[in-house]
């Protein structure tokens, strides 16, 4: 039975395996051949080799083509006593290594310590095998690492979640999907980057380790600065900070970098996670909105080829202009009423009550209206919408509209029901500011462990002048997500939190 025939769980099985792998390490070494060797003499990717062969059968098939070394993973072995094929992979591709006991010689041996999963390097003049394969006619093998544990079972995939998410290395050689899905990621990142940059903004690193964690309303990271000895908290936003950068004298900044947030994990959340923001000086929430249709326009196309992405069972269409409803007219038409109506929390508990919506304990206006929000309005918003114009109550770093004064100039962008995008027209009137982040913390003392935290280096910054300025901050594992039709947070982040086992 081979070790892809057994089970995984199998204890008893994976120990002997495991030292059967270690004897042929052993063996190696006994033979003068490190099993670890410290460097390889690979010349070519296995991609780069084989669109060699392909240009030289093009060009001059009647020649010999090029010799090439090789390295990669074991996939598949299999050895006839006088010949063997070895399936090699690295991250370029995959080809067929033909080794013969005549070609090799005394190096013919080196095979019988060779396993799935073992990197390996082989050299040889590039042919096509009578299948028509293109493969390397091996004339030297070499071990570049001795693997003890047996990869996953190829053929299938692995299946179970848990060790997916916990071990995601055996997840990537066992499932390619999960590979050019990180991959994808990686390209929507690269691409949020060449949007920013070509547009002037200039990217930025701001302080993870934070005296007051502020920007957003989230429960911090706690942990402590030994060498000064002084409470410290992670960073929950990158906003303060960047609109420091504006009051300094730059126009546009922007920052792609780790959130943490103490809060719980789910489908759509991590308590650590990627987030994108920028600040631009001499614009509003609706300059930001256009870019934001811009750039996530050009980042379809970029990594899908079209605006068009396919989401659940149908598709998110991220051609501009995306559809714009305030925030009032949204809860008209999905709640049935003026949210305006019901200034109070005892109000607000009665309007969640009417609309069979749970109320969360210990909460006050703003949290008892995103809850509604939450449940009766998001869902409806499919297609990309900008979501305009929030209650003052909830938005303390944003500047009120001209038209209410109860309301801010904020948006969020909701696509496929969820929120990806949140911006403002930033608050930069410091008397304004401070009075919000003290009544922030009024609300804290209430029990609010959420609400935002006075940060009054931050307060010293504005009183020295910020020029009107546009916010944004956009979420890039959920973007990720909405981009793969991802269904889940965690297989669009490389290691997403585990419970410790």
């Amino acid at each position: 039975m081979t070790e892809s025939q057994q089970p995984a769980s199998d204890t008893r099985y994976l120990r002997e395996i495991i030292a059967e792998r270690q004897a042929k390490a052993d063996a190696l070494r006994n033979g003068g051949f490190n099993p670890y060797p410290p460097r390889t003499g690979r010349t070519h990717t296995i991609g780069d080799a084989l669109e060699i062969f392909r240009a030289h059968e093009a060009a001059s098939p009647e020649t010999d083509a090029p010799s090439v070394t090789v390295g990669g993973r074991i996939v598949a072995l299999r050895n006839m006593g006088r010949i063997a094929f070895v399936d090699l992979q690295d991250d370029t591709g995959q080809i067929q290594i033909l080794a013969s006991k005549r070609a090799l010689g005394e190096s013919w041996n080196l095979l019988d310590a060779f396993d799935l999963g073992d990197f390996v390097e082989a050299s040889g003049p590039l042919i096509r095998s009578r299948r028509g394969e293109i493969s390397v006619q091996a004339n030297a093998v070499a071990m570049l690492s001795k693997a003890l544990r047996p990869p996953p079972e190829k053929y299938h995939g692995l299946q179970d979640i848990e060790t997916r998410y916990r071990q995601r290395y055996l997840d990537l050689i066992a499932n390619d999907e999960a590979k050019d899905l990180l991959r994808t990621r990686s390209r929507i990142v690269s691409a949020m980057r060449r949007f920013m940059d070509e547009r002037g903004f200039l990217e930025v690193e701001t302080p993870v380790l934070q005296s007051e964690a502020g920007g957003a309303a989230a429960r911090p990271f706690l942990t402590h600065l030994n060498a000064l000895d002084e409470p410290r908290q992670l960073r929950i936003a990158l906003e303060l900070h960047l609109k420091r950068l504006i009051v300094g004298g730059f126009d546009k900044v922007y920052e792609i970098g780790r959130i943490f947030r103490n809060e719980g994990t789910g489908n759509r959340w991590n308590p650590e996670f990627t987030m994108l923001e920028s600040y631009e000086a001499y614009t509003d929430y609706h300059g930001v909105a256009e870019m934001v249709e811009a750039a996530l326009s050009f980042i379809a196309t970029e990594v899908t080829g079209s605006t068009r992405v396919p989401w659940q069972d149908g598709e998110v269409d991220f051609t501009p202009p995306f559809a714009r409803v305030t925030m009032v007219d949204a809860v008209k038409q999905h709640v049935g009423v003026d949210f305006r109506d019901y200034p109070t929390t005892e109000a607000m508990e009665d309007l969640l009550r009417d609309n069979g919506v749970a109320i969360p304990p210990d909460a006050g206006w703003g949290k008892l209206f995103d809850e509604l929000v939450s449940e009766r309005v998001e869902p409806h918003l499919q297609q990309p919408t900008f979501l305009l114009d929030y209650p003052l109550a909830i938005s303390p770093l944003a500047k009120r509209t001209e038209y209410d004064d109860t309301l801010v100039e904020r948006f969020e962008l909701f696509v496929g029901g969820w929120e990806l995008a949140n911006a403002y027209t930033e608050l930069n009137d410091p008397v304004d500011q401070r009075e919000r982040f003290e009544e922030q913390l009024r609300l804290r003392a209430t029990g609010d462990d959420e609400a935002e935290l006075l940060d009054e280096d931050y307060i010293v910054a504005l009183e020295h002048g910020m020029p009107p300025t546009g916010g944004l901050g956009m979420g890039m594992d959920r973007l990720a997500m909405l981009m793969t039709n991802s269904q889940s947070i965690r297989d669009v982040i490389l290691f997403p939190l585990m419970r410790k086992l």
